[in-house]
C-alpha cells in the first residue's frame, strides 16, 4: 500500500509518497503566490492551494497502481483563518499565522479579557498570529464579510474538506486557534462567545491518526484514486514534523529551523508555565506538548544571503566560519516581531557589536547564532518547568547546514540529530494516514519503527562554555532595546 503526506506550506504545498514500510518514493512540491495587501499582512487564496494540490497529487501518483493508496493526510502551515459561506465559496482570501494586523486584538485578550482567564480556558496567551484575534479583528473591520460565515477551518482542513466533504480539524491544529480547551479537548464556549462565534461554525475534533472520512466521489475519479482512500485529520505542521522526526511518546524534543523556527517538546500531561512564554498544545499522538516559536529562523538567513548580499551560495558564505563561541557581534532575529518567549509584535531585528574589523562571515555567524540563541530562550523557559530534553532531532531547510546544527548543538548543549528522511510534515502525514489505515497499531509504534536518525552532532566542552557566556549577553540586548523598537 501507499499513503500520502501533504505538507501545505507558506510558499508551497509537498506532496510525498511512501510506502507502508516507511519507504519514500516520490515527492512533488507545487508553489502558490503569498499576497501583502498592508505592511504586517499576509495572505493567500485557497483555491490555489487546492488547485495546486491536485495538481500535485496527479504528478505525485501518475507512475504507480492509483488502487493501491491506502491514505492521505496532512501536515498544514497552524493559525490561518479560513471562511467559507452557505455555498461553501471562500469568503476572502485566509489570513495567515505570520500577518501582524491583530496587535489590538490581541492586546484586547491579553490586557481586558486578561491572560489568566485565557489560559484557564484555552492553555494559552493570545498571541497575534492565533486565530482568534483574527475573527475579532474580521468581525470589526470587515462586518459584511463576518456576517456571511458558516464555516471557520484551518489552511489544511480546507483541503480536508474538498477531499472528503467532511468538516473537521485535529487537536493539534485546533491549539493554535485560541479556541480550543487544550486540556480537555473540547471547544471553549467562553472564547466561542467573546469571538462572536456560533459551534456549528466550528469543525468537529479528531485525533490526528483518525479517518475523518474517504475521497468524495467525484474527487476520486478526476485524481484515480479508490473511493475508499482514507483520509486522517493530519496535524499542525510542527505536530505532523514531530511525528516525522520520532518525536512522540514523552520528553522528546525536535527543532524546525525553516521559515519560522520551533522547539517542541513532547510531554503527556498538560501543563502551563508561568508566563505563557510557550504555547501548551496537543500533539500528533494523542497527548500534550510545549512549544516554544520564533516567526523567523531560516528565513533570517534567506533575508541576509539573499536580500542583503545577493547571493544564494549558501555554502560558500559558510565555509570559512570557524571561530565559533568568539564571534563579538549579536543578532537580534525579531525581522516579522516575535512570539516566544516575548510574544512582543513590536520587536524588529538589530547588529550589535560591529567594529572596523568586523567581516562579511561574522555578520552572516551572528545571524545563525542569534536564530539559535533565540531557540535558547524558549528551552530555558521549559527547564525551569522541570522539562529538560537532553537530546533533540532537527529538520526544515536550515537543518542542512553542518555548520548551523553545530551552532545549535552547542548554544542548547544537546545532541543534535538529523534523520533520514528530511520531509519532516510531509513524512509525518504519510505516517499518520497509514496508522488511519490500521497498518500501524499507533503514531508511537509508527514513528519508532519508520523514523531512523542519519547522523547526530554533539555538543564539545569548551564551545559549550563560550556561548554560555555569549548568551549571558544575548539576553540582555532585548530588554535593553524593548522601548526603542517600540517606537520604530
Amino acid at each position: 500500500m501507499y499513503y500520502i503526506g501533504i505538507d501545505l506550506g507558506t510558499s508551497a504545498v509537498k506532496l510525498l509518497l511512501m510506502d507502508a514500510e516507511g519507504k519514500v518514493e516520490k515527492i512533488v512540491s507545487k508553489e502558490y503566490p503569498l499576497m501583502f495587501p498592508k505592511p504586517g499582512w499576509a495572505e493567500q487564496n485557497p483555491i490555489d492551494w487546492w488547485k495546486q494540490s491536485v495538481l500535485g497529487l496527479k504528478e505525485l501518483t501518475a507512475e504507480i497502481d492509483k488502487s493501491e493508496i491506502g491514505g492521505i493526510s496532512f501536515g498544514g502551515q497552524m493559525h490561518g483563518l479560513v471562511i467559507l459561506d452557505e455555498k461553501d465559496q471562500v469568503i476572502r482570501p485566509a489570513i495567515l499565522w505570520n500577518d501582524g494586523r491583530t496587535i489590538e486584538e490581541t492586546d484586547f485578550l491579553n490586557q481586558e479579557i486578561g491572560r489568566d482567564k485565557l489560559s484557564q480556558w484555552t492553555g494559552n496567551i493570545a498571541f497575534a498570529g492565533f486565530t482568534a484575534p483574527k475573527i475579532l479583528w474580521l468581525k470589526k473591520h470587515e462586518p459584511e464579510n463576518f456576517n456571511r460565515i458558516r464555516k471557520i477551518m484551518l489552511p489544511k482542513d480546507y483541503l480536508a474538506y474538498r477531499l472528503t466533504g467532511v468538516f473537521s480539524t485535529d487537536y493539534s491544529d485546533a491549539s493554535g486557534m485560541l479556541l480550543l480547551d487544550v486540556k480537555n479537548k473540547c471547544w471553549s464556549k467562553e472564547m466561542m462567545e467573546i469571538c462572536g462565534v456560533r459551534q456549528e461554525w466550528l469543525p468537529k475534533l479528531y485525533e490526528s491518526y483518525e479517518m475523518t472520512g474517504t475521497l468524495r466521489e467525484d474527487v476520486a475519479k478526476e485524481l484515480g484514486f479508490p473511493s475508499t482512500c482514507k483520509v486522517a485529520a493530519g496535524a499542525g505542521d510542527n505536530a505532523a514534523a514531530a511525528v516525522g522526526t520520532g518525536t512522540v511518546g514523552t520528553g522528546k524534543c525536535n527543532i524546525s529551523l525553516g521559515t519560522s523556527g520551533t522547539l517542541f517538546i513532547t510531554s503527556d500531561v498538560f501543563q502551563v508555565d508561568e508566563k505563557n512564554a510557550l504555547h501548551s498544545f496537543d500533539h500528533a499522538d494523542g497527548n500534550y506538548h510545549l512549544m516554544g516559536c520564533m516567526l523567523c529562523a531560516a528565513s533570517c538567513n534567506k533575508w541576509w544571503m539573499e536580500d542583503i548580499l545577493h547571493t544564494k551560495e549558501y555554502q560558500e558564505e559558510q565555509k570559512d566560519i570557524e571561530n565559533l563561541g568568539e564571534n563579538q557581534v549579536y543578532f537580534l532575529p525579531y525581522l516579522m516581531g516575535e512570539r516566544s518567549p516575548h510574544n512582543d509584535p513590536n520587536a524588529r531585528g538589530a547588529f550589535i557589536g560591529m567594529s572596523l574589523a568586523t567581516q562579511r562571515g561574522d555578520m552572516l555567524q551572528a545571524v545563525l547564532e542569534g536564530v539559535a540563541y533565540g531557540l535558547r530562550d524558549s528551552l530555558e523557559v521549559a527547564r525551569k518547568q522541570g522539562v529538560a530534553p537532553k537530546t533533540t532531532t532537527i529538520c526544515g531547510g536550515g537543518a542542512k547546514s553542518l555548520l548551523w546544527r553545530k551552532i545549535v548543538a552547542n548554544i542548547l548543549n544537546m545532541d543534535v540529530s538529523t534523520v533520514m528522511v528530511e520531509e519532516g510534515p510531509a513524512y509525518g502525514g504519510a505516517i499518520l494516514a497509514a496508522v488511519a489505515d490500521g497498518r500501524y497499531e499507533s503514531v508511537s509504534q509508527a514513528a519508532n519503527q519508520i523514523v531512523k536518525i542519519k547522523d547526530t552532532v554533539s555538543p564539545e566542552k569548551d564551545l559549550v562554555e563560550k556561548y554560555e557566556r555569549g548568551y549571558e549577553k544575548y539576553r540582555e540586548l532585548y530588554p535593553a532595546l524593548k522601548n526603542f523598537m517600540g517606537h520604530m
